[in-house]
């Protein structure tokens, strides 16, 4: 997928990552530090990790073909391209903890002795994924935005 009506596939999926990926973040948060937010979340969680983890490769490759349009080379795109390579893998790291955590808070005997390393493993995997995220989403609005105002 290159283009939408016209447009850049790219600039359009990014934003539903852009959107996504931190909302997806923050049920993990939930999950991890508020039960009855975990009970009523429930498998909503593991659901939009794994819809974010779609997207991800869906996006970068449409990036991909975006740069290849434009011809030559440009070190913001470069910069931006090798932050956004560093995404997938921390949103399938999340979507690994969004599913342990419903998997957990459904069928786990063992309650808050899992739960609790459970909960910090998947808060810090949450934040690494979001920073990422904003890291590379910075380094494509400074491509593209960069010089202007």
């Amino acid at each position: 997928m290159t283009t939408i009506n016209g447009l850049p596939a790219h600039a359009l999926l990014v934003h539903a990552v852009v959107v996504l990926l931190p909302l997806a973040a923050l049920a993990v948060v939930l999950h991890a530090v508020w039960p009855a937010a975990a009970r009523r979340l429930s498998v909503v969680t593991p659901l939009l990790c794994l819809a974010v983890v779609v997207l991800v490769p869906i996006t970068t490759n449409a990036g991909e073909h975006l740069e290849e349009s434009l011809g030559g080379s440009n070190p913001l795109i470069d910069r931006h391209a090798e932050l956004a390579d560093q995404i997938l893998p921390w949103t399938i790291a999340l979507a690994v903890v969004g599913l342990g955590q419903w998997v957990i808070g459904r069928w786990s005997p063992l309650g808050l002795v899992v739960r609790i390393p459970a909960g910090v493993v998947s808060i810090g995997i949450a934040v690494v994924a979001t920073v990422v995220l904003v890291r590379a989403a910075d380094a494509g609005a400074q491509a593209v935005w960069g010089g202007v105002g």
